[in-house]
Formats: C-alpha cells, structure tokens, sequence
C-alpha cells in the first residue's frame, strides 16, 4: 500500500558541506580509481611525457581538466550509491510504521490514541526525512549535468587542438588517448544523470501520494477507525454536466451529511468518508456546498452560535481535505434555521 520504492533518508549528513552541486563530498576514493573503474595516473607515478610544443601544452591543460571532470563523476557516482541504500533502509522502516498503524486501526482502538499518534509522528519525520532526500538527488542530478556540459566542452576543444600547427606525433597520441577518456566519462555522467531523473521522477510521484495517504491516516487515527484510500487517488473523469455553482447543492434542501454537534467528541469522520466515497463513484466530478447550521432565535445568541457552528464546519471541511478532496470542489457557507436545536453542518451535492 506503501507507493514511494525508494523511501526516505535525509541527506544532510551525507552531503554535510557540500561546496556545490557538481562537486559533493564523498568517502574517499581508492587511489588511482576513476569514474569508470580505471585506473587513472597517480599523483606519483609516472605522467605522459611532456612535447615541449604548443599543442604538448594544451594537451596537458585538457588532461588536467578531464581529471577534475572525471574525478567529479567518480564521486557523484558513489554519493548516488550510499544515498540509494540509505534511502531503501528507511523505506522498510517506513512502511513497516504505516502497517503496522494500519493493522492496529483494522483490529480496533480508541479515539486519538497516542501509540498511533507517536507513531505517525515517526512515520511523518520519516517521510519529511524524504522530501529531503528527493532535494539531494537533484541537486546531484545537477552536478551530473554541469559534468556532461563539460565532458563536451572537453571533446570540443581537443577536435580544436588537433588543429593547432606546430604538434609532433607524440601530441596527436595523446590527444587521442585523453578524447577516448573524455567519451568514457562522457558516457559514465550521463548514464548517472538519466538514472538520478528517472529516480527523483518517481520519488516525486510518490511523495505526493504518501502525504495524501498520510493526512488520511492521521484522520483514521483521530476517528479510531480505518478510512480508505485517499480521494486523491482518484483519476476524475469529467462529466458530461459539471456541477452547479457553489450553493445549488443547499438550494435543494436535502443534504447528503448532517453532523448534529450535540456533544464534546461527534464521530463523524467515518460515515462522512464513505457518504462522500459513494458520491465521487456515482459521479466523480461532482461539488459538494458545506453549510454551518445555527438554530434560530435572539440576534445575539445567533451571532454567538454561528460563530461556533462556522468553526464546526471549518472542521469538517479540513476533514474533507484530509481525505483528499480538493478544496476547490467544497464550498463553505452559513444558514439559520428553525428546525434546528443544536449546531449543525451540512453537506449538499451540487
């Protein structure tokens, strides 16, 4: 029931002083060890012999910069792995917290009860943790893309440098060497940034269906009783006749919901889920007018009971969003009414 694959990780630590988005520290790499698993010169060993020509010259100043790129890549590449696990561990702690509320509500409970209430709480750090994590691949995935801008300045310029007059057979053998590094870095950064989009592509996906999942959580938490899926899981088809206009609903006089505030703690929050849930399957576009119903009487006990009765409805309505119903399918409006002896909310369909 879970939909985010990778989970949930905050990346603070991991890329702890970043000095910027192509750059990010990592664990250090074994020595001599590029992006691509070679083995690159050690800053001891033995370099490619100095030319001495002009173009021997700007065969070193492109090694060195194919270096930076290349060393750049190597630690995206392991910053990518170490996030990848981190993240994975803490989607199993996630999911594991979500199932276990789940089964806890299914089996029945109290009203707020506060085990439930703490463990959402973890399951809400742990999910913010992700949104995190999310924000530190594509600041990686950034990097990758600075990478591959300049692995092709790099091959730009030694397709220019092979130009140059003055070179020497030695020149043109290195130059060769240092374009097939470049094209296997080239190739190194860009598979690291197709990955990293298509990851933060999904994360993405998924953090917006967690959130709704997680509000109807808290909302079955507070009932004590299981809710279904989020209403904003729902694909709404539009219908043929869209709904009237905010108040045609009430208009009718028939409400779908009334919610009588008679006492301290009304439980409604899970008739009111399956009332609306029936309405979206019969019509899926559908509008609903949420009235607050205050009884009749003197001007100042009504003024008084209205103020309350809006504060109920307020309520209700935020239920309504918790559930995942767009607030731009809910209006919210006020009514005084002779029948009425208590505090009352309504629900219309429009």
């Amino acid at each position: 029931m879970i939909r985010f694959a990778a989970g949930l990780f905050s990346c603070a630590i991991l890329l702890n002083g970043c000095a910027s988005a192509d750059n990010p520290p990592s664990p250090a790499l074994a020595a001599g060890t590029s992006s691509t698993g070679t083995k690159t010169p050690p800053s001891n060993g033995e370099p490619e012999p100095a030319t001495g020509t002009a173009v021997g010259r700007k065969v070193e100043e492109l090694r060195a910069e194919t270096e930076n790129v290349d060393s750049s890549v190597a630690r995206q590449v392991q910053v990518r792995q170490i996030l990848y696990a981190a993240i994975n561990q803490q989607a199993t702690t996630y999911n594991r917290s979500v199932a276990t509320i789940r089964q806890k509500l299914q089996s029945g409970t109290t009203v707020g009860n506060p085990t439930l209430v703490s463990q959402w709480n973890d399951a809400q750090a742990q999910f913010e943790a992700n949104a995190i994590s999310v924000g530190q691949m594509t600041k990686l995935s950034s990097g990758a893309s600075s990478n591959a801008a300049k692995c092709k300045y790099l091959l730009q310029a030694i397709q220019a440098t092979y130009s140059l007059p003055g070179g020497i057979d030695e020149d043109t053998r290195q130059l060769k060497a240092l374009e097939d590094r470049v094209q296997t870095v080239t190739i190194s950064t860009n598979r690291l940034f197709n990955d990293l989009t298509e990851n933060i592509s999904r994360q993405s996906a998924g953090l917006g269906e967690e959130r709704a999942e997680l509000n109807i959580l808290s909302l079955a938490i507070d009932s004590g009783s299981p809710l279904g899926e989020s209403f904003a899981s729902r694909i709404f088809v539009p219908p043929m006749t869209p709904p009237g206009p905010p108040g045609s609903g009430a208009a009718t006089g028939r409400p779908l919901v009334t919610i009588r505030f008679d006492r301290v703690d009304v439980p409604y929050q899970q008739p009111l889920y399956e009332t609306v849930r029936e309405a979206l399957v019969r019509r899926p576009n559908v509008g609903f007018d949420l009235v607050a119903v205050v009884p009749s009487g003197n001007t100042a006990n009504v003024a008084l009971g209205l103020n309350v009765a809006l504060q109920k409805a307020d309520q209700v309505l935020h239920a309504l969003i918790a559930m995942g119903l767009s607030p731009e399918r809910v209006s919210l409006s006020s009514a005084v009414s002779p029948n009425s002896r208590v505090n009352e909310v309504h629900l219309y369909v429009r």
